[in-house]
């Protein structure tokens, strides 16, 4: 019966590590007690009713982890870091085409005034065409 309880131990520690690690071999790799349970090859409740400690060691170092592998903490920073670089990019479009819509209305602005004073061909326009071609 102890050695029953002991390779229990065993598989469960070593489940925790492998968690841990980022190495799962028979789950997903998710830090919740379903998993580890999984991941150990025990039952839930072997895991909730005979081997409190080690599912306590496991939530408390999943808290200090905020619940990511430390495998997979440097690729969830790197995630993070590439999302404020995204919302920094959508937030420099978003000024630029505003930006361009005014410079698009100052244009056509300029545009239908000269068009208007070119219509009016009777006064002179102190406003000049640019050559359309370089000679």
């Amino acid at each position: 019966m102890a050695t029953d309880r002991d390779a229990e131990r065993d598989a469960i520690t070593a489940a925790i590590q492998r968690l841990f690690d980022g190495c799962p071999t028979r789950s997903t790799g998710a830090l919740t007690t379903l998993q580890l349970a999984a991941e150990a090859g025990v039952k839930r409740w072997v895991l909730t009713h005979k081997h409190v400690d080690l599912k306590e060691e496991f939530t408390r170092r999943k808290s200090e982890a905020n619940g990511i592998p430390p495998a997979f903490q440097h690729l969830h920073a790197r995630a993070a870091d590439a999302e404020a670089v995204a919302r920094a990019l959508r937030e420099d479009n978003g000024r630029l085409r505003e930006r361009v819509a005014v410079y698009a209305q100052v244009i056509h602005e300029l545009r239908t005034e000269l068009d208007r004073r070119t219509d009016n061909s009777t006064q002179p326009s102190s406003v000049r065409s640019f050559p359309t071609s370089i000679t």
